[in-house]
């Protein structure tokens, strides 16, 4: 079973949830957790859960923490024993098998790379958002790893994908396509119309072309590339929606008796679409191309959502996709 690094300090309700959210990975999957922080209110935090003396759980102490207005670079460089910088040593060592944060996701990416480094091949590491789309899982990237981006990077984000889409989410044969502004091909951007042509020549995956973000939600790909600056913009536009329609829903059953008595019997129903539309049942969102598995959980992450993030990074650290990932970032080189 991995061991996955924890960063204790990390996330607007640390180290309160995080440690919730290791103790209950532990107890419920087995996953091993070392949990990175001021050991004196990481072991206070055990207690109150009863879980001083739980065995998959460790404990490392770390004496700083980065803080969201630190500049990420400096931070790791400045702040070696800071709880974020910690658990990277922690995988670079090989005590531990991923690394996982809900705080700074810039010092995670400056980390990422100071500390792992690229897997040969990459040019840059990709944010991999997961998308919940009815019963399957589209794979987004760039989420925000690189704000510009040039097209080799758009294609490698592509192939990096599509890689982790057959490996991990086990989607046998991925549907891989470009977010654009309109499906034809005289649409989108220099930057998109360059990788369109490079990607349209690799005989190896099942590339779509250009879609737009309504195809994306309708389940038309697996796979969706794009720059950091235009995934974050629709994963966060996507978030808001998700919590926007679930808010309007609630309000509407409530207007009237007729309709409580609707939202009763559509209450499995209802109780359903709410996990498939909450961040909080896929936890995080994996670093790929990075030379280990990191994951960045989200900043508001309560303790489910850090149970889930530990679950995902104990399954993607056990599938090695180091040769593949260096593979495709090459191959895309190739397009070129």
């Amino acid at each position: 079973m991995a061991r996955i690094a924890v960063d204790a300090m990390g996330g607007d309700r640390a180290p309160r949830v995080v440690v919730e959210g290791a103790v209950q990975a532990c107890r419920e999957l087995g996953v091993e957790t070392i949990l990175v922080g001021d050991e004196g209110r990481i072991r206070a935090e055990l207690a109150r859960l009863r879980a001083t003396h739980l065995k998959p759980v460790s404990v490392r102490h770390a004496s700083q923490v980065v803080e969201m207005a630190d500049h990420p670079r400096q931070a790791i460089r400045g702040k070696r024993d800071a709880s974020i910088r910690v658990i990277f040593d922690l995988v670079a060592s090989g005590e531990a098998d991923a690394a996982l944060s809900a705080g700074n996701s810039g010092a995670m990416l400056a980390a990422a790379q100071l500390v792992l480094g690229r897997l040969p091949g990459v040019e840059a590491p990709a944010v991999l958002a997961i998308l919940p789309v009815g019963q399957r899982r589209v794979a987004l990237l760039d989420a925000g790893a690189r704000v510009e981006a040039r097209p080799i990077d758009v294609v490698q984000y592509a192939l990096l994908g599509e890689a982790y889409a057959r490996r991990v989410l086990g989607v046998p044969r991925p549907r891989v396509a470009l977010l654009s502004n309109g499906e034809e091909a005289s649409k989108g951007t220099a930057l998109t119309r360059s990788a369109m042509e490079a990607l349209a020549r690799d005989p190896f995956i099942d590339f779509l072309g250009y879609v737009e973000g309504k195809d994306v939600f309708a389940g038309v790909c697996d796979v969706v590339a794009t720059d950091g600056f235009t995934g974050n913009v629709m994963l966060k536009t996507a978030e808001g929606a998700a919590l926007a329609f679930r808010g309007m829903l609630e309000a509407s059953i409530r207007r009237s008796p007729v309709a409580k008595l609707g939202g009763m019997l559509l209450r499995p129903a209802l109780r359903a679409l709410r996990s498939e539309l909450d961040y909080a049942e896929y936890g995080g969102a994996p670093l790929v191309g990075c030379d280990g598995t990191v994951i960045l959980a989200h900043g508001r992450s309560g303790a489910r959502a850090i149970r889930s993030a530990i679950r995902m990074a104990a399954e993607a650290a056990s599938i090695d996709l180091r040769d593949e990932l260096s593979a495709a970032g090459a191959r895309a080189a190739t397009l070129f």
